[in-house]
């Protein structure tokens, strides 16, 4: 179910197996690397490894750009040390890596790829199997449940029903890698797409987005996972919207670390087995017999992550304001005309230059951190809706702010936080509200009775 033939050339007599990495952006807890691997033993071959980057991807960036080269760092630091052969290439000019797949697929076997749902990878994947000669293989190893055995679910519970039904808790990708028989990169193509790193500078991308402090790559990603585990997961249950957020999703959405190998440490560090498992009701706690903090996790982790891969996967419509629910456009469109106490256009809110402080906070942080507060990210959304003509006017910001900035914009998991804000995944609201409708409505005023932003104000405040 993880593995997908996209086109209908055949499995070659070539000289080795290519896996080419586009989303699975690591060397450990990698459905496809260990797919590539069998196929490779299976026929006798060497692994050659191509991770590539492209230039011209909307809203590319230093941020981005920086995080990614630093798993490649990572990556071929891994690859070495197993023998594997890999060619991490980073696209000097739009258009320059064109031919580079061709080229390693010319004497594969067969091309072993990523699965992921989201922005433009669907479409190169499916533009590069039209083109290969030879068996173009997806893998899907983006959750605990395979996107063809999920759905397009409303809500959190009829998928949590669903999985706690279905889900193979057993099946987990490899978490090391072992020593392998090496291949040679044609020479040709290392001449032609130089494995070399760039420097920022040079590249043809946004550079008024800089990188965040905090730096991309698996090392990075585990040493995040380590420290959340060690000090921050008994808090998460109560927390995570303050004080004890996991700070995974950066490396989540890249690819440098796995849900699979979080899932396998939440449970391995309690000892878990699956004689703990309750009833499959599609309730938020009790089904794993775990601590509630950790049951907490999970849930977030799985439940509202693979929520929106689901609906992401099932959907093509998923980033359009025609998605919502029906309930959720007939009351945001019955609404559409009320006036609004204040309007900023797209360029005010980029520079955080509202009338809400605590909102600009927000804004600033997004800007320098490449993320938010988790409880005011959601407030942040909600003052777009409530401050834009429009809630399609809004839809649009959103995606946008999000995606310039975000360290995981762009993926299935942000756009459910996005459109959580007009109405995905919710329910109606009471009373019925001006802008809002019956859209659950946040306010700045019950926000800063709720949480003590002394210290967050103080850093993210206008600088006077």
């Amino acid at each position: 179910m993880r593995v997908t033939a996209v086109n209908d050339a055949p499995i070659a007599r070539g000289d080795h197996v290519l896996y080419w990495m586009i989303a699975a952006r690591r060397a450990t807890w990698n459905f496809a690397l260990d797919h590539a691997l069998a196929r490779a033993k299976e026929l006798d071959r060497p692994l050659i490894v191509l991770e590539p980057l492209r230039a011209a991807y909307r809203w590319a960036s230093d941020r981005f750009h920086a995080f990614v080269m630093q798993g490649m760092a990572d990556n071929a630091a891994a690859f070495a040390k197993a023998g594997i052969a890999y060619h991490p290439y980073v696209e000097r000019v739009p258009g320059d890596d064109k031919g580079l797949l061709e080229a390693l697929a010319k004497k594969a076997c067969l091309v072993v790829t990523d699965e992921q749902p989201g922005f433009f990878l669907p479409r190169m994947v499916a533009s590069a199997a039209a083109r290969l000669a030879v068996r173009l293989e997806t893998v899907d190893g983006n959750g605990i449940l395979p996107l063809r055995a999920s759905g397009a679910f409303a809500t959190a519970m009829a998928f949590r029903r669903h999985f706690q039904k279905t889900a193979n808790l057993a099946e987990m990708p490899r978490s090391r890698l072992g020593k392998h028989a090496t291949a040679e990169i044609p020479g040709a193509v290392l001449r032609k797409w130089p494995a070399a790193m760039p420097a920022l500078a040079e590249l043809p991308i946004d550079h008024t987005v800089a990188p965040v402090a905090y730096r991309g790559g698996s090392k990075a990603a585990q040493a995040q996972a380590n420290a959340f585990f060690a000090d921050r997961l008994a808090r998460y249950a109560d927390e995570r919207n303050g004080d004890a957020p996991s700070g995974l999703s950066p490396y989540l959405h890249f690819g440098h670390i796995s849900a699979h190998a979080l899932v396998h440490r939440a449970l391995s560090d309690h000892a878990w087995d699956p004689s703990r498992l309750g009833k499959a009701n599609g309730k938020r706690e009790g089904w794993w017999g775990l601590p509630r903090y950790a049951e907490s996790f999970l849930d977030e982790l799985i439940t509202w992550r693979e929520l929106g891969y689901g609906f992401c996967h099932h959907r093509a419509d998923y980033h359009r304001y025609a998605s919502l629910p029906e309930w959720a456009l007939a009351t945001l469109n019955a609404h559409a005309a009320d006036p609004r106490p204040h309007l900023y256009g797209l360029a005010e809110l980029e520079r955080a230059e509202t009338h809400d402080e605590i909102w600009n906070a927000a804004q600033r942080q997004l800007v320098m951190d490449g993320r938010i507060h988790n409880y005011l990210r959601m407030l942040w959304g909600k003052k777009i809706l409530e401050w834009s003509k429009t809630p399609q006017t809004a839809l649009a910001v959103l995606i946008e702010l999000n995606n310039k900035y975000a360290v995981d914009g762009r993926d299935p998991n942000s756009y459910s936080g996005i459109f959580w804000t007009l109405g995905r995944f919710d329910r109606p609201w009471g009373p019925v509200r001006p802008i809002f409708g019956t859209i659950r409505y946040m306010s700045s005023d019950a926000t800063r009775k709720k949480l003590d932003l002394t210290d967050y104000l103080r850093r993210f405040g206008r600088v006077r």
